[in-house]
């Protein structure tokens, strides 16, 4: 297994984030929509597997107190519910990076790493993120509404829909989703957002540092696996998330307080922004400074 050390990695990075810099609009898109339905792929999954080992029916008290509630065969707690859908979510941005797609939260790094290394501009970076996000916005709802029109719906012979298990599991996540209110809820999806592309960048960079597929796989799979885990926000998969939410309630007439408005306003904005950060400066900025004059020796 081919092992690169870190100042390699870094370059590597910013190579490659030179040449996404360098990529046609309609590239962008067109990678941007591929990665976005693969993160939705990865968060259907994770919405199906973790569907009857929910603990909705305790009280906020209960689940603080670290109370398990029954299912079928066993119990689960809320970090085992947790941990079952952060280990198959990673599926998405490992076929990502192993086929070349375009990632927002992965470019959020990659391109700054770039500007600073190759002196490109930051027009560019800017560029590339508008049209990555937007092809990843078209990927995730294009998904989400295979999903909600498919296994969390089931259609008489009159086609009127009723929900599934699966279905009802997409709107509880949804509404959870859309649940930060007020300046301090803005916050914690800002800080969630932060600490999530931390750790997806930091994925991106292990997947850099093997040459060969399981050395990629089990580097990217770990903090993702771990991100997910521990709750943190990703902008890309709520992307899905709540669209998947909001187009099963439709089809369903199921009411709730999810909506395409909120979906924004309480979190694709902060998350974003939060993803921004996380990337470039807490991986993008931090790892360009640590390394520069090693990085400034290799040319």
């Amino acid at each position: 297994m081919v092992f690169h050390p870190p100042v390699a990695i870094v370059a590597k990075a910013g190579d490659a984030g030179k040449y996404k810099v360098g990529l046609p609009a309609w590239n962008m898109v067109l990678r941007g929509f591929m990665s976005g339905a693969y993160i939705a792929m990865g968060g259907a999954l994770a919405t199906v597997c973790t569907t009857g080992i929910a603990y909705a029916a305790l009280t906020p008290a209960q689940v603080t107190a670290g109370v398990v509630a029954p299912i079928a065969g066993g119990f689960a707690s809320a970090g085992m519910v947790q941990l079952i859908l952060g280990a198959v979510f990673p599926v998405g941005l490992i076929i990502t990076v192993l086929t070349g797609a375009e990632l927002f939260t992965g470019d959020a790094m990659l391109a700054p790493m770039a500007a600073f290394i190759h002196k490109i501009s930051w027009m560019q970076v800017l560029n590339l993120w508008v049209f990555v996000y937007i092809g990843n916005l078209i990927g995730s709802v294009c998904w989400a509404y295979i999903m909600a029109n498919g296994p969390y719906v089931s259609f008489n012979d009159a086609g009127v829909g009723a929900i599934t298990a699966f279905g009802s599991r997409a709107i509880a996540i949804a509404v959870a989703k859309t649940s930060y209110v007020g300046m301090m809820g803005m916050y914690s999806a800002f800080l969630k957002a932060i600490g999530c592309n931390w750790l997806v960048n930091l994925a991106i960079l292990l997947g850099i540092c093997s040459d060969d597929m399981v050395g990629k796989f089990f580097g990217i799979w770990f903090p993702i696996m771990a991100f997910v885990s521990m709750g943190l926000e990703h902008s890309i998969a709520n992307m899905y998330f709540i669209p998947a939410g909001i187009l099963t309630a439709g089809i369903t007439n199921t009411a709730t307080t999810v909506n395409w408005v909120n979906m924004w306003t309480s979190n694709l904005i902060p998350v974003t922004l939060g993803n921004i950060v996380g990337g470039m400066v807490f991986v993008g900025i931090i790892y360009w400074v640590a390394f520069k004059k090693e990085i400034a020796a290799l040319k």
